[in-house]
């Protein structure tokens, strides 16, 4: 099948094209198209990959990248939270403006397509539940949050008129993430960890008892090719899903970072409240409700202990900078 991902310069988005070219992967690939605003480095393989240098809220972009021949649509590419938050015009062009144009591509082009989209726990605000589902009508407290809440109802919309098999998971936070920080909000959850393993200071701008919905990238990937692997009748009442995580409060990850890594490494985190973006994170759910994603057999982690170690694993070599 012929996979398009978009994002595909960003942290998830290279590692999903990763897995998609493995030997091991669910999805069989016969050609992979990788786009995002700076051309992605495409990763070794035995099939066509096309790295695609592209602005998708640009005209005419969409119909480049979706075609007849399109089987399956990974729609990553965000501007994140902080960003969004600090421009309102960019972060709706590129979350919702550009969602819409590939959306009506796959309408026009490939009514076939799979189309799975990333959303937010940032869809969720104002008062809430301790366990918010899919049920709990949205009511974010973001730009970011705004733009895929309204993109979710329309990926809902086009599934429901049969335009396109869109399936839309709400990820936790990615953590730890590895490269350099990004503008997200909830950034310092693996800032805690990167950070401080490379030798530099760490700053937490939430109280200790600040909690968040986790999950590691190892998990999150495997997930979204799960998601595109279920049959279409799994999505054919619900469009939108939220996917397994676990709740920590950031004094816990720090404690995590101890038990791990030792405690010389705690001592480069530091306490800096930033109250605006500390509103921002008490507006978002420490916890959903995933049952759901569970019963049709998503993956969940189960420490950010664990994370730590994959981390290291993964990004490090398996080896703890001294």
């Amino acid at each position: 099948m012929k996979v398009v991902i978009t994002g595909a310069a960003g942290f998830l988005g290279a590692r999903l094209a990763k897995a998609l070219l493995a030997p091991n992967s669910a999805l069989h690939v016969s050609e992979l198209v990788l786009v995002d605003v700076t051309a992605p480095t495409p990763p070794p393989a035995s099939i066509p990959v096309r790295a695609l240098a592209l602005d998708l809220a640009a005209p005419g972009a969409a119909e480049h990248i979706i075609e007849a021949d399109t089987a399956l649509f990974f729609h990553l590419a965000a501007i994140v939270s902080g960003n969004a938050e600090k421009d309102f015009d960019l972060g709706f062009r590129v979350n919702f403006d550009a969602t819409r144009a590939l959306l009506e591509a796959a309408r026009r082009r490939a009514t076939n397509l799979v189309f799975v989209m990333t959303s937010t726990v940032g869809v969720y605000g104002g008062k809430l539940p301790d366990e918010p589902d899919e049920d709990f009508a949205p009511m974010p407290q973001t730009s970011y949050g705004c733009a895929k809440a309204m993109s979710e109802l329309l990926a809902s919309e086009y599934g429901r008129r049969g335009w396109a098999d869109t399936r839309v998971v709400r990820l936790p936070t990615v953590s730890v993430r590895g490269g350099s920080a990004n503008t997200a909000i909830s950034s310092f959850a693996s800032d805690i960890v990167r950070e401080t393993l490379e030798g530099r200071e760490a700053t937490v701008p939430v109280p200790p008892e600040q909690g968040m919905w986790l999950s590691g990238p190892a998990t999150v990937v495997h997930n979204l090719i799960y998601a595109a692997t279920l049959p279409a009748t799994a999505w054919k009442e619900r469009r939108v899903l939220s996917l397994p995580g676990l709740t920590v409060v950031t004094r816990e990850m720090v404690a995590a970072l101890g038990r791990v890594c030792g405690p010389q490494y705690v001592a480069r985190v530091r306490w800096q409240l930033d109250p605006q973006l500390a509103a921002m994170m008490a507006s978002v759910p420490v916890r959903l409700g995933a049952r759901r994603a569970l019963k049709l057999g998503f993956r969940e982690d189960k420490s950010y202990d664990d994370l730590i170690r994959e981390y290291i694993r993964d990004d490090l070599g398996g080896r703890i900078p001294k």
